[in-house]
């Protein structure tokens, strides 16, 4: 067993758990949802996408890619939170929508990381 193998899987599957933990709830209540959590989602996925960029393989270009697309996703996420806040009241229930949205599209992203992680570990051979 690999420790650096298992740290790579380890801060994978970590990114997505995140990921559907912000996103669970209501996602027109933004009481539902926590900044925090967002934040920490948000740093995983750019640690798992540093962690990306030395494989060659085409797998790993595909997991360079659905990790791309989960950081931007996750930013856009940040940014408009960050943006429809800054009156300092609550997010109505379209801006909720928006953020929500924008995160449920990085977990998407972060699912089909986690299905080529378990893939490219099912067809590792011994």
């Amino acid at each position: 067993m690999s420790t650096e193998r298992v740290f790579f899987a380890f801060i994978i599957v970590l990114a997505l758990t995140l990921n559907v933990g912000f996103v669970a709830g209501d996602i027109v209540e933004i009481r539902h949802h926590n900044v925090y959590e967002l934040f920490a989602a948000l740093v995983v996925s750019l640690i798992a996408t540093v962690m990306k960029f030395g494989d060659r393989s085409a797998l790993g270009s595909s997991m360079l890619a659905t990790s791309l697309v989960a950081d931007l996703q996750l930013v856009a996420a940040a940014t408009a939170w960050g943006l429809y806040s800054q009156g300092g009241n609550l997010l109505t229930a379209h801006e909720s929508a928006t953020v929500v949205s924008l995160a449920i599209g990085a977990t998407v992203a972060n699912v089909v990381s986690v299905v080529l992680l378990i893939v490219e570990t099912a067809s590792l051979r011994r």
